[in-house]
């Protein structure tokens, strides 16, 4: 995943879904299968992240927005 295509980074509020306000937008998203899952089983989500590659995606992960914000910086150049 490159960060050009990050649109952004939420605090996922330890749950499988996204806040009330975007919960029809993420059950959208698992409907057209469009939700990837990077947490290890029995882990709970800090994070999703909205991409536009491939499409339109959220991956929900179990790092914080914080600790994804360092790595993507030490990837830049």
């Amino acid at each position: 995943l490159n960060t050009r295509d990050v649109i952004g980074v939420f605090e996922s509020g330890h749950s499988r879904g996204v806040a009330a306000d975007g919960g029809s937008t993420f059950r959208h998203a698992e409907s057209e299968g469009a939700v990837v899952d990077l947490c290890a089983p029995g882990t709970l989500p800090k994070s999703f992240l909205v991409t536009d590659f491939p499409d339109e995606t959220i991956y929900i992960s179990q790092l914080s927005p914080a600790a994804l914000k360092k790595r993507a910086e030490r990837l830049e150049f």
